[in-house]
């Protein structure tokens, strides 16, 4: 059974940061590319950061500004998002997802999603 979990999720006020980390299990992703959405109340699931699995190309939303740098460790089976300088916008569930093509993950047609862990930030 294939699984993403999620883990480092939090909360603190802004200006902090948060590591967060994802974990695959079920098969080898060396072949996907993963990343990272998020969904805050009310609002829809939104791509936020990803990475391919062979070039290391990354792409960002335009919201990360560069607080967020995406990587990949574990033999390609782990994703990471470090976030700096977090503020109350970034509040939301934050999910980890694979796809087979970099492309395919920003759109959100992804082949698999993890349940999600919460970040908060308060002002």
């Amino acid at each position: 059974q294939v699984q993403l979990v999620e883990s480092g999720g939090g909360s603190v006020q802004t200006g902090g940061s948060l590591r967060l980390s994802c974990t695959a299990s079920g098969r080898v992703f060396n072949n996907y590319a993963m990343g990272w959405f998020r969904q805050a109340p009310g609002e829809e699931r939104e791509f936020v950061a990803g990475i391919s699995s062979t070039t290391g190309t990354s792409y960002y939303a335009h919201f990360v500004k560069g607080r967020f740098t995406v990587s990949r460790g574990g033999f390609e089976n782990a994703v990471y998002l470090q976030m700096n300088s977090l503020e109350p916008e970034d509040t939301a569930v934050y999910y980890c997802a694979a796809a087979n093509t970099l492309d395919n993950l920003e759109i959100g047609n992804s082949n698999y999603w993890g349940q999600g862990t919460q970040v908060t930030v308060s002002s």
